[in-house]
């Protein structure tokens, strides 16, 4: 065999090992019985304790987001360790055993009454509106080179009038990034609001179009909580003014749109590329 015919070959295996070990995934399912679907269609506003992980959840190797299939409209982080697809094999909350013998992932991000990582409310004059709907759709799967979790809630009451808003998480195979879609389905133009948690103890970092976090959320379930990192790229040129520096979050406030479009990422120190708050804000900023 000559050795261009190695090179091409040695090539070719290390391609197909990247394509293959990048992956995305999604999850939804009512706990009483665990059977996956692809939409679940409710007349109840609040299937947060009926629904899987209370909610649509997707995932790529680093991490995964779950919509709360609730008022709240806030997105939530599963960190991993980069190495496998886990939303189906763990629901989200896997034993300590499996996470210290399998190496699973955990969770360890508290939203707490914020929107979490890019979750979206809606703004009234003076005023945030959380997405108090009349009935909403939750749905999963796969576009061409990614998935998406999707929430609609219709009804919601905003400035005098009812506004339907999806709001959409999308990751893409061979990429850490995850893409969060703001859009109304009906009722016109909308104040988002969105942005990026925090608790006391992490570290913050804002720039121009990013938000950044670091740093252990307070115990909630977890035995042994972990550092993990959260972050959010955004087009300045979206939003009114600078962010507003809240007790608990950065918060973003959207100029009236029908689309709102941000990129959220996530790190931890479970894994071996960002695991450091250092090389996380570097990747961010």
């Amino acid at each position: 065999m000559t050795a261009r015919k190695c090179l091409i070959i040695s090539v070719s295996a290390l391609l197909c090992t990247f394509l293959s070990s990048a992956q995305t995934e999604t999850s939804l399912f009512f706990r009483s019985d665990s059977v996956q679907v692809s939409e679940i269609v409710s007349d109840g506003p609040d299937q947060y304790k009926k629904v899987g992980h209370h909610g649509p959840a997707v995932e790529n190797p680093w991490y995964a987001l779950r919509i709360y299939f609730n008022d709240s409209g806030a997105i939530d982080l599963y960190s991993k360790s980069g190495k496998q697809m886990e939303l189906r094999k763990y629901l989200w909350y896997p034993t300590r055993e499996q996470q210290e013998n399998e190496g699973a992932g955990c969770d360890e991000y508290r939203v707490g009454k914020t929107v979490g990582l890019g979750g979206i409310a809606l703004w009234d004059k003076d005023h945030e509106v959380k997405l108090a709907a009349e009935r909403r759709t939750a749905r999963v799967g796969k576009f061409r080179g990614g998935a998406f979790a999707e929430m609609i809630s219709y009804g919601v009451p905003y400035a005098g009038r009812k506004v339907d808003i999806s709001v959409r998480i999308e990751m893409s195979d061979n990429s850490r990034k995850a893409k969060i879609i703001a859009s109304v389905v009906s009722g016109g133009r909308v104040q988002f609001v969105t942005g990026l948690n925090y608790h006391a103890g992490e570290y913050v970092q804002a720039g121009w179009g990013a938000i950044g976090t670091w740093g252990i959320h307070p115990a909630d379930v977890s035995e042994n909580p972990i550092e993990v990192g959260a972050g959010m790229m955004y087009d300045p040129d979206d939003f009114r003014g600078v962010p507003d520096s809240l007790d608990d979050m950065v918060r973003l406030v959207s100029k009236p749109c029908r689309k709102l479009v941000t990129t959220v990422v996530a790190a931890s120190v479970k894994e071996d590329e960002l695991n450091t708050p250092e090389k996380f804000f570097d990747y961010l900023f």
